[in-house]
């Protein structure tokens, strides 16, 4: 299978940075949203976009300007999936949301089109039958500023058929991924398996006053040589995600440590508008945070 014309279903917090990844490597793309109204909002942050990839890529001019030629947009699904070989849905992460797109996708989209879902919390298994061609149907899940941090975790369900399979992991690389094949399902991928316990135990050590934030992150820094600890990681994936992780996990179990930290999360930090890198502040403050001082180690 040779994909050429490429359809974003959804252009929200990383449907756009998949369009526009795919676009500066040559593919065609159409960005599809539910109004005009949305799909105007996603040009505009393109031009942000575009600052980024010279900034972090060395992008030149000229090769913005291709990927922007490259780029089309359609708030009609018919129109935006007409000669689509591959469709990748980064609607919202809800699977009420998800199952009535993918009713409404097998109604247009031709019989070659590949569908591939990038819900980084859903089984594709869950949506398999929905999409009406259960052996064209993958998972292709990203990390947010997919430029940088070029993860591309491909993972099949029971009926994908194995060409495929090997035919986004081929796209996957194509567009400057480094390709992750996962043979089995698995909630949360690989990162979020490995990510999730690792942040969740570093809350807890917080939480149960076993020692401060930036004891935590320096103890993992220096322990493992990595960049950033699971505090200043918190940051940058957004302190209401990791509410809603302590959430949910709150109510399933009624883990007295787990209803604490949903409180404190959310009275000394979401009430008070410190949600991370995004505001500025989360547990640490931006555009400087404490564990990029070369003393903060020490």
């Amino acid at each position: 299978m040779n994909f050429k014309n490429i359809t974003v279903a959804g252009s929200g917090v990383l449907g756009y940075q998949i369009a526009f990844q795919t676009a500066y490597h040559g593919f065609k793309v159409i960005v599809y949203d539910i109004s005009d109204e949305v799909l105007e909002k996603a040009k505009n942050k393109f031009a942000a976009l575009s600052d980024a990839y010279k900034k972090d890529l060395n992008a030149t001019q000229e090769q913005l300007d291709t990927t922007f030629k490259n780029l089309s947009y359609s708030s009609d699904l018919a129109v935006a999936v007409k000669d689509a070989d591959l469709l990748i849905e980064a609607v919202p992460e809800d699977p009420k949301i998800k199952t009535e797109f993918y009713h409404q996708l097998a109604k247009v989209a031709p019989e070659k089109t590949v569908f591939a879902t990038n819900s980084s919390t859903l089984l594709p298994s869950e949506f398999a039958e929905a999409t009406g061609r259960p052996e064209k149907f993958v998972a292709l899940h990203f990390a947010n500023e997919i430029w940088k941090h070029n993860t591309g975790e491909v993972m099949r369900h029971a009926e994908t058929s194995p060409e495929v399979f090997d035919s986004v992991i081929t796209f996957a690389k194509a567009i400057g991924m480094v390709a992750l094949p996962i043979r089995k399902e698995q909630p949360g991928y690989i990162v979020n398996s490995l990510l999730v316990p690792l942040l969740g135990a570093a809350v807890n050590l917080w939480i149960n006053e076993v020692a401060d934030i930036e004891t935590i992150d320096k103890t993992w820094m220096v322990a493992t040589g990595a960049p950033t600890g699971p505090f200043g990681i918190l940051d940058v994936v957004g302190i209401t995600t990791a509410y809603n992780i302590n959430k949910m996990e709150a109510e399933e179990t009624q883990d007295p440590l787990k209803i604490k930290a949903v409180e404190k999360l959310k009275t000394e930090y979401i009430d008070k508008g410190k949600l991370g890198v995004l505001t500025g502040e989360g547990f640490y403050k931006y555009p400087n945070p404490a564990y990029q001082d070369k003393d903060f180690l020490k």
